[in-house]
């Protein structure tokens, strides 16, 4: 079109009419001398044009009319046959064709002068380009024209010139093409137009050409005369045809069928041309060919003899066959089987070489087109009685190969995808050239040397291979994967899968009546070697090399399994048994997730790779890896038989693993792990066949082995738990367990590294899943808690890590259901004896889970109700009962009961610690929380918990071992009191039995509504005997401090002014304490104190108890007296044993206990208490403080000797009967009976002051002994005896109290206690100076004074009735062993000592002048006749001449003499006697004053006279001068008194008096020289003899 613009435009036109004129102006000057005919044409011409220019608007249609005048004269200038002309005039027609303004009979013209031209051989290029311009740019040429200008075209093909010839032959086949294309244009241009021409009849020929248009009848007549030429006819068309070659006239052909089959397919007349003269045309030209054998001459030069195969006509007929069936198939179904077996048979070995190299090229020709391969089949091979023509191919070309391959080459064959076409098509191509493939293909892969070549054959078998999957066609899938498989691995690999499999490959395949035998890849010199490696056997072997083939095989290998692993099927075991084989050959190790990396290989020569595949390995575990991902879009069928595959490879993997410690292959578990973990979103259908598998391997005894399979089987859990399933995990419960369950099952492998694997991956699970676990916490808890102790400690450590996390973060989370588990599970590790610090940690772990329990009670307990309503009635339908521990209870309590359950069971665990910290765990628990459990819960906690728990830990301390334990764990030191087993369990006992004690203190008011309280309370009462009788002193002491604590139990005091009254009546301290500190736990609901009870008991403010309570309450405290008693009898009694036995003494701090609980007890018996448990009481006391300390506690206990203290016991004992004396005083009558009793063991305690207790047959040292002897350096055998001393002097300050009190009391008069007080009083004050402290006689005398001034009044008061006659003499007694006393006094005493001693006895002297001698009278007479002479005694200073210390004692006693003295006199002369009594003391006392007077006179005479010129002592002056005064002073009252008063016997002695007087005068001591004189002067009155009437004669 724009050619034709560019020639039409005006200035186009202009420049036309310009060039014409110019080139007929040329031709004139040209022809102006030789041809002026021409010359004048010429001119015309221009004449012509210009004319035609100026007249018309349309110029080339003009022209056009015109244009054979206007072509004139250049014709006749090509007749000159000038080349100069010719060749203008030719470029000038060139130019008019050019611009298509020729007409048709000027094309007549030119064609004509053109042929002359030619016969006369002049210009042959120029015609040959005017031709085709002529033809080219036109369409005005037809019929005969037409063919003249083609017969001229081939006419100058056979020239001599080889130019000529060449172009000629260049433009016959573009005219040849210009004519078809007309065709079709013309066809284009009718389309829809017309109807199509009638049908032609069958047996027409060229008749039938009237029917076509112009165009289509000169095509038809062109390719019918080509056959004729071809067929070495004459044509009809092309006249004037004088030579033609065999090969150009099928080039031609080949070339009209090639490029316009649309022509050919269209109309009828050119198909009847194809099938009525090219067909037959070319078989008859085959026919040499197929008789020809190679056997006979082969030299043909010419074509002339047709017998022999000429290679051009074979070449060209090959080409036009390939046409014939490439596009018109469908039009020869016939004539194409026939040429088809043509070619099969020029395949054939017997053919010549080049004869079949065309053939196979013709064939690839077709075989490149699956449509065509696809209509064979269909139309052939599928139809009876008809030749196998695709089987055939096939195996033609395999049998070629197999021919050729004496002489190694590269064929190529075609790869049969095809499109969408009926499945049994299909399968029948596939088995008809299955085999005929696999042995041609087998055999060039094995001969291949080059790359691109090699990738070709192994797309075409994979092609092959993924084809018959697709198809099901197990057998040749199997047996192409074969051959790719062992392509990939060294020759001669020995793999078992391979050579199962290749059974089918080695038969003997017959492929057109030749056998052909499979040939496995042979030698592999001519490859390169890329790695060395191992083989993967059982047993070692050499080395085995893999080459860049193999490499590329298994490249291959890997793409069939990603690409179309859809299709493998069974088949999958072929390829994964390969490429496990390659991974192991090329040493790639599995890395996380199961990938595949390349590692050091572990033994052996091992595996040497060069640079080249070191670089490729990367890429190979990549494909490898994206090969397993791609398994994700498998279906379900596809992907259970990979996972099959994979399990299979990995049982025989194992089973090469046994016994032995080679590395094993990890292939096929990295592989399962890594299939799984991609199929997460279906991973329901693979689960268990994947993990049971990988459960076997965890279990094998190769440790890399288990190793992966823990590996790959944590992997999946976890992954698996972590995947965003739908629906989520937490709605679809029944995955959840499915993905847990095999976590589970790991616990059952006894390997620990699997383990450790196992547990490792839950404390995973917890810190990324913990949250979601729900109904997975069973198994999950399950798996914490399955510990065993053989399981070594770090694997212990793992899972105690796991738990932590639990009960650290995961208990709200979890359902309540589970956390009976949590209990069971925590205990389990406390009782594991592989790592104590795990045991005692996860103790705290059960207090934290009490403590969540306590906070979330209410939570728990409605969902446990709910789950407990599930339960039953599941129960009730199944008609069973339901299966709980501790089933009555509440579910919320029965949890409760677990932890105790388990806390009791750590109690007695065989290690200390354990027990220690779960006791204190326990107990805490139940103090805090116990306020949480329902009554009857607390009946199972009483009986089942905490009295199972002290029967066991009784039973394991009475057994508990002696012997001494070395050291702890390690190298730690055990201290001495905790290093036996016994006393380790010592300390277990103490803590159970203080716990339980104290849970019955403060929840007695739960428990006492407990039905069977009395029978625990008695139950614990025999637990506390035994455990304070046990041979431990810290357990019996640890017994009586639970003792004390169960008898504490009051409430608290509401008002403090309560106290009062219990400090009235002295409570001790201590216990006022307990009393106000309330318990821990809820306050108790009694409302009677202590301080009402005692106030209800004594009667202050009677009111009534509770119906029924108290009754309850003194039965308690009865059973607990018992208890106290049974303790204290066995306990205080001396052993009976001989010296050498070993005995147990009960320690000091066990009795103080002992008896310190006596006060509180007794608070709550008081009401009952009699005579005969006072008894009891006594015995126990004075058992108590009798028994002796061991020597190396003394210094612990003991004071020193000289400090007064009381040991703690000591002051126990007094509290008791001070608390006892206290109630006996605020109390009733009756119980005043009791003072005696009080005052006898009082009494029995004031006498170890000086007769300290035996206790049994013991030897003890005297504490003092002991003390000089430097305590410690004592053999541990000996035992001390208390410094009583302090003791009884307490005792007695309490006696002289208690006396003050109930001097009065008719008991206390009745039992004769002042007599027996006296008595007891004697010993001491006898001993004085002897006793073993001094201060024990001075207060002796101070208590008997103080006794005195109250008894003796009471007794003067019941002297009539004899109850105090026998106390008499006991008191003379005591007086003169106390004022004369045996013992002396030791050397080193001070003056100001003995003026304080000699004070003391003055004082008894005092009392005797005022409390007794004025009521002489009320007392017997020979008490009052000692009293006398002891006075007597007292006032005389010297008794004796010698002058010894004893004397020197007594002389210095002065003021004791003067005062004896002053009470003999002052009773000497009593003016008014009032009663015989009182006369008869006044006799007494003045015979006694003369008598001393007589003697302290004599011995001042004789001392006096001894001494010579030495003044005597100055305290005998001062006797001297008393006495002489005192004489003056004496005869003053007598001479006042009655004479009948004055006995005569005193007169006498009076004037007895009168010499010794006179003697003393010679003293030189002026005071005794005045004494004296005032002494004398009375006597003046018996100078002369009274008168008297009666004689008086009394004595």
């Amino acid at each position: 079109m724009s050619v034709k613009m560019s020639t039409s435009s005006p200035e186009a036109v202009k420049k036309l009419l310009e060039n014409m004129q110019a080139d007929l102006r040329s031709l004139s000057m040209e022809c102006k001398k030789k041809f002026p005919p021409v010359k004048e044409a010429a001119e015309s011409g221009i004449v012509k044009i210009k004319t035609i220019a100026a007249r018309n608007t349309d110029i080339l249609a003009a022209l056009k009319e015109n244009s054979s005048e206007a072509v004139q004269p250049f014709l006749m200038g090509c007749g000159t046959k000038e080349p100069k002309i010719t060749q203008l005039c030719l470029a000038a027609i060139q130019r008019l064709m050019s611009h298509e303004v020729v007409s048709e009979a000027a094309a007549g013209n030119i064609i004509n002068m053109l042929w002359q031209l030619m016969e006369n051989g002049l210009e042959e290029l120029k015609l040959l380009q005017t031709v085709l311009v002529l033809l080219t740019t036109n369409t005005i040429v037809h019929d005969e024209v037409l063919s003249k200008a083609i017969v001229l075209c081939f006419r100058l093909h056979f020239t001599k010139d080889n130019i000529t010839n060449n172009t000629a032959a260049a433009t016959v086949r573009q005219v040849v093409t210009v004519v078809f294309e007309r065709m079709v244009a013309e066809d284009q241009k009718f389309k829809g137009l017309t109807e199509e021409p009638p049908a032609v009849p069958g047996n027409s020929n060229r008749r039938s050409v009237s029917s076509l248009r112009p165009s289509a009848k000169d095509a038809y007549m062109l390719f019918q005369d080509l056959c004729q030429l071809v067929n070495a006819d004459a044509p009809y068309w092309l006249v004037g045809m004088t030579e033609m070659t065999r090969t150009f006239g099928l080039e031609l052909l080949e070339s009209v069928l090639n490029d316009f089959p649309e022509v050919f397919l269209q109309h009828q007349e050119f198909s009847f041309l194809l099938k009525e003269r090219v067909c037959p045309l070319v078989i008859k030209l085959f026919s040499p060919n197929i008789k020809f054998r190679q056997g006979s001459s082969s030299s043909a030069s010419s074509p002339a003899p047709v017998e022999k195969p000429y290679f051009p006509i074979c070449m060209r007929l090959l080409r036009v066959v390939s046409v014939l069936i490439k596009h018109f198939y469908s039009l020869l179904v016939t004539e194409c089987e026939i040429f088809l077996s043509l070619l099969v048979k020029f395949l054939d070995g017997e053919k010549p070489q080049w004869l079949r190299a065309v053939a196979v090229e013709s064939v690839h020709r077709l075989c490149v087109q699956p449509h065509l391969l696809q209509s064979f089949c269909q139309s052939y091979d599928m139809k009876q009685h008809s030749t196998k023509v695709f089987r055939d191919i096939v195996n033609a070309l395999g049998s070629f190969i197999q021919s050729l391959f004496i002489l190694p080459g590269a064929g190529n064959t075609s790869s049969t995808s095809t499109p969408a076409v009926a499945h049994e098509v299909w399968e029948e191509m596939v088995n008809a050239c299955w085999c005929g493939l696999l042995a041609a293909l087998s055999l060039l892969l094995d001969a291949s040397t080059d790359e691109t070549a090699t990738e070709s054959i192994l797309k075409a078998e994979l092609s092959v291979a993924s084809l018959c999957g697709r198809l099901s066609l197990v057998t040749p899938r199997d047996a192409f994967i074969t051959a790719i498989c062992k392509a990939s691995l060294p020759p001669h690999y020995a793999l078992t899968v391979l050579s199962n499999a290749a059974n089918l490959s080695n038969k003997v395949y017959s492929i057109q009546g030749q056998s052909v035998q499979m040939v496995s890849p042979s030698s592999e010199s001519h490859q390169q070697v890329i790695a060395v490696g191992q083989p993967l056997t059982a047993q070692p072997q050499g080395t085995v090399v893999l080459t860049a083939k193999n490499i590329q095989c298994m490249r291959t290998l890997l793409n069939l399994a990603h690409c179309h692993g859809a299709y493998l099927g069974t088949s999958w075991q072929l390829v994964l048994a390969t490429l496990q084989h390659l991974v192991w050959i090329l040493g790639l190790k599995p890395a996380v997730g199961g990938v595949l990396k390349p590692g050091r290989a572990v033994e052996g020569p091992s595996t040497v790779l060069t640079t080249a595949v070191m670089t490729d390995l990367p890429v190979i575990s990549n494909i490898l890896s994206r090969l397993f991902e791609s398994s994700q879009y498998l279906d379900d069928v596809s992907l259970h038989h990979l996972i099959n595959a994979l399990c299979s490879l990995s049982m025989e993997a194992m089973e090469m693993a046994y016994g032995n410690n080679k590395e094993p292959s990890l292939f096929a578990v990295a592989k399962l792990l890594e299939t799984g973990l991609v199929n997460m979103d279906r991973i329901e259908i693979l689960w268990r066949p994947l993990t049971a598998h990988l459960l076997e391997v965890c279990q094998h005894p190769n440790a890399r082995m288990r190793e992966w399979g823990a590996e790959a089987i944590t992997s999946l859990i976890k992954a698996g738990l972590s995947f965003k399933h739908e629906p989520p995990l937490s709605q679809n419960q029944r995955l959840q367990l499915l993905l847990l369950n095999p976590l589970k099952e790991l616990s059952n492998v006894l390997h620990t590294d699997i383990r450790q694997k196992q547990l490792e991956c839950v404390l995973q699970i917890l810190q990324n899943q913990g949250d979601s676990l729900g109904p997975g916490w069973p198994l999950v808890l399950g798996v914490i808690g399955a510990i065993r102790n053989d399981q070594g400690e770090s694997l212990i450590r793992t899972a105690f890590q796991c738990l932590q996390l639990v009960v650290t973060d995961f208990l709200p989370t979890m359902p309540c259901m589970c956390l009976q588990i949590v209990v069971d599970v925590a205990g389990s590790f406390g009782l594991q004896n592989q790592e104590l610090n795990i045991s005692l940690t996860s103790i705290g772990l059960l207090w934290n889970i009490s403590d969540y329990f306590f906070q979330r009670g209410e939570a728990i307990t409605e969902e446990l109700e709910r789950e407990e309503a599930v339960l039953l009635k599941q129960a009730q339908d199944k008609g069973e009962p339901l299966n709980r521990p501790f089933h009555p209870a509440p579910p919320f309590d029965c949890l409760w009961l677990c932890l105790y359950a388990k806390l009791g069971e750590l109690c007695v665990d065989p290690r200390p610690a354990v027990r220690k910290s779960a006791g204190q765990t326990m107990f805490s628990t139940i103090a805090a929380h116990g306020t949480l459990l329902q009554p009857l819960t607390w009946n199972i906690v009483v009986w089942k918990v905490l009295f199972h728990l002290l029967n066991c830990v009784r039973k394991s301390s009475t057994t508990a071992d002696k012997e001494k334990i070395e050291s702890g764990g390690g190298n730690i030191l055990i201290h001495h009191s905790r290093d036996t087993a016994e006393k380790q369990w010592a300390e277990t006992w103490v803590l159970t039995l203080a716990g339980v004690a104290r849970i019955f203190n403060t929840r007695r008011y739960l428990l006492q509504q407990l039905g069977d309280f009395f029978k625990a309370w008695e139950v614990l009462l025999d637990h506390i005997q035994s455990a304070a009788l046990s041979k431990n002193n810290e357990v019996s002491l640890a017994a009586l401090k639970s003792f004390q604590e169960i008898l504490q139990l009051v409430t608290p005091m509401k008002d403090m002014d309560k106290l009062d009254v219990l400090a009235a009546m002295d409570v001790p301290p201590v216990l006022m304490e307990s009393l106000q500190g309330s318990g821990p736990g809820r306050p108790l609901v009694r409302s009677d104190s202590l301080a009402e009870r005692l106030v209800q008991r004594y009667g202050a403010q009677p009111s009534l108890p509770p119906p029924g309570e108290e009754l309850d309450d003194s039965a308690l405290w009865w059973s607990a007296w018992n208890t106290w008693y049974r303790i204290g009898t066995e306990c205080t009694r001396p052993p009976s044993g001989g010296k050498d036995k070993l005995v147990f003494v009960p320690s000091q701090p066990f009795l103080t206990a002992l008896i310190q609980i006596f006060p509180a007890l007794y608070q709550h018996i008081a009401g009952g208490f009699s005579m005969e448990d006072l008894k009891k009481l006594g015995v126990i006391l004075h058992g108590a403080v009798s028994v002796p300390i061991s020597s190396d506690s003394s210094p612990f206990i003991l004071p020193s000797y000289t400090e007064a203290v009381l040991t703690s016991l000591q002051e126990a004992v007094l509290t008791a009967l001070d608390v006892l004396q206290k109630a006996i005083c605020v109390g009733s009558e009756n119980l005043q009976v009791m003072y005696p009793a009080i005052f006898e063991q009082l009494l029995l305690f004031v006498e170890f002051s000086c007769k300290p207790p035996q206790y049994g047959k013991m030897e003890t040292k005297h504490v003092a002994n002991a003390k000089y002897n430097q305590i410690q350096l004592f053999a541990p055998a000996e035992w001390v005896a208390l410094n009583y001393v302090p003791f009884a002097e307490r005792s007695l300050e309490v006696l002289v109290d208690l006396y003050h009190k109930t001097a009065c009391h008719k008991a206390v008069i009745n039992e004769k206690a002042l007599q027996n007080i006296i008595k007891t009083l004697r010993i001491p004050l006898g001993l004085k100076y002897a006793c073993p402290a001094e201060s024990t006689w001075k207060l002796a005398v101070s208590s008997l004074l103080k006794v005195l001034s109250i008894g003796l009044p009471v007794a003067r008061q019941q002297a009539s009735s004899g109850k105090f006659d026998t106390m008499w003499p006991e008191l003379a007694n005591a007086f003169e062993d106390f004022l004369f006393t045996k013992s002396t006094p030791p050397d080193n005493r001070s003056i100001q000592e003995f003026q304080r001693n000699e004070a003391i006895d003055v004082e008894v002297v005092q009392l005797i002048s005022t409390e007794i001698l004025p009521f002489a009278n009320f007392i017997p007479k020979e008490f009052v006749g000692r009293i006398m002479s002891m006075l007597n005694k007292g006032s005389i200073h010297s008794q004796s001449s010698s002058f010894t210390e004893a004397e020197m004692d007594i002389r210095m006693r002065e003021e004791f003499s003067k005062v004896c003295f002053e009470t003999l006199l002052q009773f000497s002369f009593s003016n008014k006697v009032s009663t015989p009594q009182e006369g008869y003391i006044s006799r007494m006392a003045l015979s006694v004053l003369l008598q001393r007077a007589q003697d302290v006179l004599r011995r001042f005479v004789n001392d006096e006279r001894l001494s010579g010129r030495c003044p005597l002592p100055r305290q005998q002056v001062t006797e001297i001068i008393f006495v002489l005064k005192a004489i003056s002073t004496l005869m003053d009252s007598l001479k006042k008194t009655q004479p009948e008063n004055v006995d005569g016997n005193v007169w006498a002695q009076v004037i007895a008096l009168y010499p010794t007087l006179v003697e003393c005068i010679t003293c030189s001591s002026p005071e005794v020289s005045s004494a004296l004189k005032d002494a004398l002067g009375p006597f003046k009155d018996f100078m002369q003899p009274p008168v008297s009437k009666v004689q008086n004669g009394e004595s």
